[in-house]
């Protein structure tokens, strides 16, 4: 695929990642636990979404990133919450938070913790998460990579790590794209409204991360897919943070969501 200068003319809702995740081509793919699931972009050229491995335990790869991961930790775009789950296995408080209710449910089945919320709403314990995390392409949410990685330095504490997956290539790409679950025809829409998203390489993630104080501290590649870890700098302030949260413990149980059913994933947030 080439490579695409970015979309300036891309208005960004307050809510970005909503508008289509929680709709029914995604939605059916979770419960189903298969795709054929694809983001379309409006020149017709699909990226396959690999349902299946979302749906499926941790693998190889995945645990790459989970070792990794330091403190308790928050995992954005959680899905079906194999990762929130595998987390929780090894020990790790950890909180997934999806826009899809499906995702949500299907993570509180595996027993782990997760809110249906939004990156961009409140969440528990802001400015105090030792890891956060951005897989599976969720550094795509919202079509702005600035803007995401502006908020995931907030909610991260001092000395905190992201972790992101990045495009195995050098891309640097924003556009609109559609759900598409490939069906002609049948019950229910097959594609959702266009939305903004966006897809980046390594190169093009550390250099959007350097001015929110996110350094890279490591890269690596692992069953073919890519990622980097970067630090959170000690000393950057952010207008989220008070000096009272900056010191405050990371974290206490009495911030995650107990493990209800579907009917109130919220509670206890």
């Amino acid at each position: 695929m080439s490579r695409t200068a970015p979309d300036r003319g891309v208005t960004i809702p307050s809510r970005p990642d909503v508008t289509s995740w929680g709709t029914d081509p995604y939605a059916n793919a979770l419960r189903d636990g298969h795709g054929p699931l694809f983001l379309r972009r409006t020149d017709g050229w699909l990226l396959p979404l690999d349902v299946e491995r979302w749906c499926a335990d941790a693998d190889a790869a995945d645990l790459s990133a989970l070792r990794r991961c330091e403190g308790p930790v928050l995992d954005i775009g959680c899905g079906p919450g194999r990762l929130v789950a595998a987390l929780a296995a090894r020990g790790h408080r950890a909180l997934g938070i999806d826009v899809s209710e499906a995702a949500v449910d299907r993570t509180l089945r595996l027993g782990a913790s997760a809110l249906h919320r939004s990156v961009f709403e409140p969440l528990p314990g802001e400015g105090r998460w030792g890891t956060v995390l951005l897989v599976d392409g969720n550094i795509g949410i919202g079509g702005d990579p600035r803007h995401l990685l502006h908020r995931t330095a907030d909610l991260l504490a001092p000395g905190g790590l992201l972790i992101a997956e990045t495009a195995p290539q050098d891309i640097d790409e924003r556009v609109r794209v559609q759900l598409d679950d490939g069906r002609a025809s049948g019950p229910g829409p097959a594609r959702t409204a266009p939305f903004p998203w966006a897809r980046l390489g390594t190169p093009a993630l550390k250099r959007y991360a350097r001015p929110h104080g996110l350094h890279c501290v490591d890269q690596w590649d692992a069953a073919g897919r890519s990622f980097v870890s970067l630090r959170r700098s000690r000393t950057v302030r952010t207008t989220s943070q008070s000096p009272d949260t900056r010191n405050s413990p990371a974290v206490i149980s009495s911030q995650f969501p107990r493990n209800t059913s579907g009917d109130s994933p919220l509670a206890g947030s």
